[in-house]
């Protein structure tokens, strides 16, 4: 990969971090706005969102613990997507080694989600 490619796919990568950072900010503040609007969290007494379609299906209805919900789950996607572009990059220049670490990274990053999620 020339260093004008590496360099594209650095400012991508920056570009994907400050996108992912700034819409998460947003989505969370519309939420808050919505708790503020709506009176409470739309849900139970210290109820939260806990599964994805609960979560979307709250969003869908204007509730903003779901809202929040969202923008978190956001911020966090945004490392993983981070991650996904590397391995792109890594592999563009032909490295390997960094390839299978980098997917090992993902894959890690993928289990502990789903784990954390069901556990």
């Amino acid at each position: 990969m020339k260093k004008e490619e590496m360099r594209d796919v650095e400012l991508i990568i920056g570009k994907i971090l400050r996108i992912g950072v700034v819409v998460s900010a947003i989505v969370i503040i519309l939420g808050i706005v919505l708790y503020f609007v709506n009176g409470g969290g739309g849900y139970s007494d210290g109820e939260w969102p806990q599964r994805f379609g609960v979560m979307f299906q709250g969003v869908a209805q204007g509730k903003s613990y779901a809202v929040i919900m969202l923008g978190i789950f956001l911020l966090i996607l945004t490392p993983v997507l981070r991650v996904v572009v590397s391995i792109y990059a890594f592999a563009k220049e032909r490295d390997v080694l960094y390839v299978y670490i980098t997917t090992a990274v993902l894959i890690i990053l993928i289990f502990a989600m789903v784990f954390g999620y069901h556990g």
